[in-house]
């Protein structure tokens, strides 16, 4: 399904979010408070835009994108090559159930539009933990659907109509019929945030963005 939709997955996720899932995104690298040199990680790096960003806002910093799309990871490799930061950002085919890293790698890890993908997200959580290192933040993005407040009707009616009829349109499948419903499936932010404790992160919070449609969750290693 993300390989069919990769060659437009970008173009869709701007005029999906209005434009505004590129400030989210500079948001949750800026909430690692990486180091400059340090080496992060970005799991369900799809068509690399975090990875990419995360370099282009961290000097120095190492990026290893993951991906279980080859198709998506095909258009990311693309967009690093054009940056020329084939030196600083790595892609990899993989699943963030099984991370395919020696423990404490990383000084920071994301993840943005993804864990509601994962079909084990406790699993997928624990990996990540286990390879940071002690004292590394993990910030992880993503869509929800707001329950109260005044534009909560609206931004439902968005995600359960708005988004599959413009995903159906431009890409010419089905798939963002999936979006729509893998986010209504998504644990509340409170749930979601018990999941990240439970896997061995301190100080796990979610900060609600633009509304509530959307959720920064991060926690720290001790």
């Amino acid at each position: 399904m993300f390989d069919a939709i990769a060659p437009r997955s970008d173009l869709l996720n701007r005029l999906i979010s209005l434009g505004i899932d590129q400030r989210w995104r500079r948001r949750t690298v800026d909430s690692l408070g990486l180091a400059p040199g340090a080496h992060a990680l970005d799991v369900a790096t799809g068509t690399a835009d975090l990875a990419i960003l995360t370099a282009l806002r961290c000097p120095g910093a190492r990026v290893t994108g993951l991906d279980p799309s080859s198709g998506m990871l095909a258009v990311g490799a693309r967009k690093v090559a054009a940056r020329g930061l084939e030196a600083r950002v790595t892609l990899t085919e993989g699943d963030a159930q099984a991370l395919p890293y020696e423990p404490g790698t990383f000084d920071g890890a994301t993840m943005a539009f993804g864990i509601r993908n994962v079909p084990d997200r406790p699993k997928a959580l624990r990996e990540l933990h286990r390879v940071l290192r002690p004292g590394a933040r993990v910030a992880i993005l993503e869509l929800s659907e707001p329950r109260t407040g005044l534009l909560a009707s609206l931004a439902r009616f968005h995600i359960h109509t708005v988004v599959p009829w413009v995903g159906s349109l431009l890409s010419g499948a089905r798939a963002y019929r999936y979006l729509q419903e893998s986010i209504a499936a998504f644990p509340p932010p409170d749930a979601f945030t018990a999941l990240l404790r439970e896997a061995g992160f301190q100080d796990a919070a979610a900060t609600p963005l633009t509304f509530g449609v959307c959720c920064l969750y991060v926690g720290t290693k001790a």
